[in-house]
């Protein structure tokens, strides 16, 4: 099965699981990814073009999840960005998605974190598409 094409907030919650230290490559294969409270760790497993994780968007709404992003991002089959990354650093994620049930407000919240750390929202959206196109181009398909 093809995954689809996560929610754009997901590119940015990866690159903040990057910036808080929390992917943890164990090959060119896996990686664990701990979650932004720290209760849950997530496997990936990344072989070509077949991907798994146990995360709710892979598993539940086959979309490319935030832990699949982030290990591709350092595993350097995706762009990565160390500044965008940095000014995303300690983001608390699900908090803030369980409190505003939205993504597109939870998004807004933390362009205005991003901007306030000196990144420039037009910068950071044309990244996220830049991602969204490359994650195109790779059709991920679940293990």
């Amino acid at each position: 099965m093809y995954l689809k094409n996560p929610p754009r907030i997901k590119v940015l919650e990866a690159l903040g699981a990057i910036a808080d230290g929390r992917v943890k490559v164990i090959n060119e294969n896996e990686c664990e990814v701990i979650s932004s409270e720290g209760d849950r760790i997530y496997k990936v497993i990344i072989k070509g073009d077949l991907v798994n994780s146990n995360d709710n968007g892979t598993v539940y709404r086959n979309y490319v999840g935030y832990p699949i992003i982030a290990c591709l991002m350092l595993l350097k089959k995706l762009s990565f960005n160390e500044k965008f990354s940095s000014a995303l650093k300690g983001i608390p994620w699900r908090k803030l998605n369980e409190e505003y049930k939205s993504y597109e407000r939870v998004e807004e919240i933390v362009f205005n974190i991003a901007k306030e750390r000196n990144v420039n929202r037009w910068e950071l959206e044309n990244f996220i598409k830049v991602i969204l196109d490359e994650l195109r181009r790779l059709h991920l398909r679940k293990t």
